[in-house]
């Protein structure tokens, strides 16, 4: 989450007219993330989140993000639906952009999770694999392999400004990933970034899973991998928790077969999601706005994790 467009007072208080659900009371942009712009908003019937969707995430995709929602809802997940206005319209425009008013979840996103809460956000992932197996539901990863490469292209020697030699060691390294990469896994709608920050937490249980924005159709076990590398590692990517990575496979696992074949791909998985998170993040760094109220983060902190898996290290 983030906030690169403003929204004033005034507008969402005329955007709120179209909802029954009360009159604004207070708005509040929330700097955490990187990718659309959102804000907490109480009215005098409770609270929410107003999201506006930026460039990374087209107008286009929105009706999918909602039905998986949707679905994943119905069957019990916790995740936040879009909720329609007086005409059931889900998806508006505010301030230019693309928008929607969406359920407030309880609880708290951790930034050191224990073991415990990793099982438990492990066997969360598993619950969401087990409703969305069979789902004839399809959006291709635009970030995939392919998108990352190109991501690190558009980047070029730029990415030396972040450090020395890493256009090259990257471009070789993807290149390795991508002469590896598995392409007979199952496959299924996956969330794509289920970082700590999009699980919120009530204790070790799991109250919510947000943030779907990259939901897509591609390898199931990479949706395990992506996970690992964001919830087993500090946020300098420098120290392994290896309880916590062991936690969150054996919460998954317990929820949802992960096949001999997929436990195998686990390495190489990680590795290209360590790259695909550096292309996004060194992009960001290169190119955010000096005005946005965005925390930016660091690439290098995924180089450090794409050198521990190349290493050997996993759970």
């Amino acid at each position: 989450m983030a906030v690169y467009t403003a929204v004033s007072a005034e507008a969402l208080g005329d955007f709120l007219r179209g909802f029954d659900h009360g009159e604004l009371v207070s708005l509040k942009g929330i700097a955490e993330g990187v990718e659309n712009s959102n804000y907490l908003v109480d009215t005098t019937t409770g609270r929410f989140i107003l999201t506006l969707y930026e460039k990374r995430v087209s107008a286009d995709d929105l009706p999918f993000f909602m039905s998986v929602l949707d679905h994943l809802a119905s069957d019990g997940n916790p995740v936040p639906r879009a909720l329609p206005d007086r005409t059931g319209t889900l998806i508006h425009e505010l301030c230019g952009r693309p928008a929607c008013l969406i359920e407030f979840l309880s609880g708290v996103s951790v930034s050191h999770p224990t073991a415990a809460q990793a099982r438990a956000a492990g066997a969360a992932m598993g619950a969401m694999h087990e409703s969305l197996a069979g789902v004839a539901l399809e959006r291709p990863n635009t970030l995939g392999p392919e998108g990352w490469q190109a991501l690190l292209a558009r980047c070029g020697h730029d990415l030396d400004a972040i450090e020395p030699g890493l256009f090259a060691r990257v471009t070789q390294a993807a290149d390795d990933v991508v002469a590896g990469w598995p392409h007979d896994l199952p496959r299924a709608v996956i969330h794509a970034d289920l970082f700590p920050d999009n699980v919120l937490m009530l204790g070790d249980r799991v109250s919510g899973l947000i943030d779907f924005y990259f939901a897509c159709t591609d390898i199931r076990a990479y949706d395990l991998a992506i996970m690992h590398t964001a919830w087993a590692f500090d946020a300098r990517g420098e120290a392994y928790d290896a309880a916590v990575g062991t936690a969150l496979i054996a919460g998954y696992a317990d929820r949802h077969r992960l096949s001999d074949a997929e436990r195998a791909a686990l390495p190489i998985l990680a590795q290209g999601a360590c790259l695909r998170f550096l292309a996004t993040r060194a992009w960001d760094w290169l190119n955010t706005p000096a005005d946005a109220l965005v925390t930016r983060k660091d690439p290098l902190a995924y180089w450090r994790r794409f050198e521990a898996y190349r290493q050997g290290l996993f759970a």
